[in-house]
């Protein structure tokens, strides 16, 4: 029953570099100064703030000389390590034979109910626990493979052929985007050195690719491309290790060799593994005793019984109590490689199939979508608009390329999707906008679902003009709910025909002859409509100028800090040069009343955060208008569990990039002021609310009489805006200038 089920909680700790953060914010040290101390941690696992004072020779100045910095990192060493937040387990699940309640106390945590003791606890109690861990990449295998049911309606995921060599040519080449577990950068640096020839590679390397064992994986690649320098300390090895070209990898051989060299039971090499991974040197130093030379208690004959020299007993003990804290379970990593495979199967043998089915699994994230939208083209698959006779609810194959799903447009609920299926299924495809309208009348159509529709390009295919299709929309829907009304109240017509006769022909549509949206407005249309460039890229234009000035992908720097195992390529405050278009932007002050900006920089690639201050603002800060393409040269930040971040230096238009050093200075911009008597007039909260209604990039700046003070905000410079403004604190209170 239910109740016998319940999820596990977490302790989140406070680790060396939470900790610092966390108590300068108490502390009130200043941002700057908290960043400083928290970035000469370093980010090595289970590092702690004794063992940074240590280690990091800037740290220790910082501490021996800066009273407020020894007071802030003291204060933090006292938190360290002590439960920070409580959370829910992912995946971890105890099952009980009575009720929950009856073993343990119970809480709510987000609406799920939890033990209120953390898993260790559980453990100790004797309770089952267990790990469920629900993948997208299933779904993602079983959406492509309906796709590929389409065509071949014998197909199933688990009749994929295991060890197709064209997929691991696949892999060796480093085409591994969209690929279970080997999408990273490091990963594929991996596979490229490695060349992977089989199931047993994929899982080593996923049981690798970890802080800790990743330096063993030069060795490993090595002793793959040359057996010859694969050696054995006892000829016992070799049967557990060659899988793993000579290597501990996995935690089942750390056991196995227990087992087989020293006689003990399954259950005691276990106890022993698990001893080694939790560093109980007690339990250690006793243990290999009877590693060695036995333990006739426990039926242990030891390594020396089994013919194996006590200096090379020794000698692997050492070697397992090197790996064996890092040794993973082979069972979840060969798990993780027959998913991995798969995936790599499904995009060579069916690419078009699986990356539409990729696409809609990420359709929350914007860069994941933009990443594999530049992957479908680098394999010539063309991304094509949504259609109204061709798209379904998520993307799906249209020929050689992939068709846009309509769940992705904005405006569009599943009732008008489901609608708009059952009506092509029915009565065949739509020929014409006002036919489409007049079908789709009753099955929740609306004037922003079909504005939404003709923005995304959904009926381009037909021929029509999107501007022209937009001016007529509203006049076409009203003119249908009209008719439907008429019919549905059994009025005479003009001509006094009765509702019952057969109607008149509608009139064929008439679309004014207005020309196009150019291209660049077809692209902000899509955007808008659905959050991604369809028909193009706003940088398209740019290519040759980004190439030129060095510009490095934003994908690439987010890419390189999200791979486990840290960055390879990037580092915290490198300073890097970027371009792309200017998503969106907002403005605040600082405590010093300095304006400072949050930019949202968007390439082909992927967006990223940007945040710029007074110095910049004042040189660059009037080309930050959303789609300006812009070049902006900062430093990259990072903080902990953040995404990275770019601190600008300074900021010039895309189009400047022909002639570096020559740009024009940024035209002046008019600034809005207002003059407050103070902060706490009661206008101000006035003001706020009517800023709400006039959202943009301009600044307004508030000017308090009292204090002196400035305060900064961000609106469009509007008529309305200034004469209300004016209406309310008077004309000589408001100045455009």
């Amino acid at each position: 029953g239910a109740d016998r089920v319940a999820q596990i909680v977490t302790f989140g700790t406070m680790a060396a570099r939470a900790a610092i953060r966390d108590v300068g914010r108490v502390m009130n040290v200043s941002y700057a100064d908290t960043d400083a101390v928290a970035k000469q941690i370093p980010t090595a696992l289970n590092m702690t703030i004794d063992e940074a004072l240590k280690l990091s020779k800037p740290l220790k100045e910082q501490y021996d000389g800066d009273e407020k910095i020894r007071s802030l990192i003291d204060t933090a060493r006292a938190l360290e390590g002590m439960p920070r937040h409580a959370s829910t387990h992912a995946a971890g699940v105890v099952i009980t034979e009575k009720p929950v309640y009856e073993y343990v106390p119970l809480a709510t945590n987000d609406e799920s109910v939890v033990c209120q003791y953390q898993m260790t606890t559980l453990e100790e109690l004797g309770l089952l626990k267990m790990d469920f861990l629900g993948l997208r990449n299933l779904t993602v295998l079983e959406d492509a493979a309906k796709l590929v049911r389409r065509r071949d309606p014998s197909f199933r995921v688990e009749t994929i052929p295991e060890g197709d060599p064209k997929v691991f040519e696949m892999l060796s080449a480093g085409h591994t985007i969209g690929v279970f577990q080997l999408e990273s950068t490091g990963m594929t640096s991996v596979c490229t050195r490695l060349k992977p020839r089989g199931i047993e590679d994929i899982t080593a390397v996923i049981a690798l690719y970890r802080p800790g064992p990743m330096d063993s994986i030069p060795r490993f690649i090595e002793c793959s491309a040359h057996p010859d320098k694969i050696s054995y300390k006892h000829p016992l090895l070799k049967p557990i290790l060659e899988v793993t070209y000579g290597c501990i990898v996995y935690q089942e051989q750390v056991i196995e060799i227990f087992r087989r060299l020293a006689g003990f039971s399954l259950g005691q090499a276990d106890m022993i593994r698990r001893a080694m991974s939790k560093k109980k040197h007690k339990v250690i130093d006793a243990e290999r005793v009877a590693f060695v030379h036995g333990d006739p208690s426990r039926g242990i004959a030891g390594a020396v019984a089994n013919g194996v020299p006590e200096d090379t007993a020794n000698s692997i003990y050492d070697e397992i109590l090197d790996f064996a804290s890092y040794a993973f379970n082979k069972a979840h990593a060969v798990s993780y490689a027959i998913v991995a495979y798969r995936t790599g199967y499904m995009k060579y043998k069916y690419p078009r199939e699986y990356m539409a089915a990729l696409l809609t699994s990420v359709l929350d994230s914007s860069d994941k979508v933009a990443e594999y939208i530049a992957e479908c083209k680098s394999m010539g698959i063309k991304l094509l608009p949504p259609d109204v006779n061709e798209s379904g609810a998520d993307f799906t194959v249209s020929g050689d390329n992939i068709r846009f799903g309509l769940v992705a447009i904005k405006g569009i609920g599943w009732g008008f999707i489901n609608g708009l299926a059952e009506e092509r299924e029915q009565n065949g495809p739509f020929t014409a906008f006002d036919e489409f309208c007049r079908r789709m009348y009753g099955r929740d159509m609306n004037k922003r679902a079909v504005e939404s529709l003709i923005r995304a390009g959904a009926f381009d295919s037909m021929g029509y003009s999107r501007k022209a299709l937009l001016n007529v929309c509203e006049a076409v829907i009203d003119g249908i709910n009209q008719e439907n009304s008429k019919n549905i109240s059994g009025q005479m017509d003009l001509f006094g025909a009765a509702a019952d006769e057969p109607a008149a022909a509608p009139m064929p549509l008439r679309l004014p002859d207005i020309g196009e949206f150019t291209p660049q407005e077809k692209m902000a249309m899509e955007k808008e409509a659905t959050g991604l460039y369809l028909s193009g890229h706003p940088m398209d234009d740019y290519r040759d100028a980004v190439r030129k000035i060095g510009a490095v992908p934003i994908g690439a720097i987010k890419a390189d800090f999200a791979q486990e195992g840290g960055p390879t390529r990037f580092e915290d405050n490198q300073t890097v040069t970027v371009a792309g278009v200017a998503a969106s932007s907002r403005t605040r002050t600082t405590k010093s009343n300095a304006l400072m900006a949050y930019i949202q920089l968007e390439d082909d690639t992927g967006s990223m955060e940007l945040i710029a201050f007074a110095r910049a603002l004042d040189t660059g800060g009037a080309y930050v208008k959303d789609g300006a393409p812009l070049i902006i040269k900062g430093r990259i930040s990072v903080r902990d569990e953040k995404e990275p971040q770019i601190m600008v230096d300074s900021i010039r238009p895309l189009s400047d990039a022909d002639e570096p050093g020559t740009s024009a200075p940024p035209p002046r911009q008019p600034k809005l002021w207002v003059k407050l008597p103070s902060e706490s007039d009661p206008s101000m909260a006035r003001i706020k609310l009517i800023l709400e209604m006039f959202p943009g990039t301009g600044q307004m700046i508030i000017y308090c009489s009292d204090s002196k003070k400035r305060i900064g905000a961000s609106c469009v410079i509007h008529d309305a805006l200034v004469a209300e403004l004016k209406e309310m604190l008077g004309e000589e209170n408001v100045v455009v200038k």
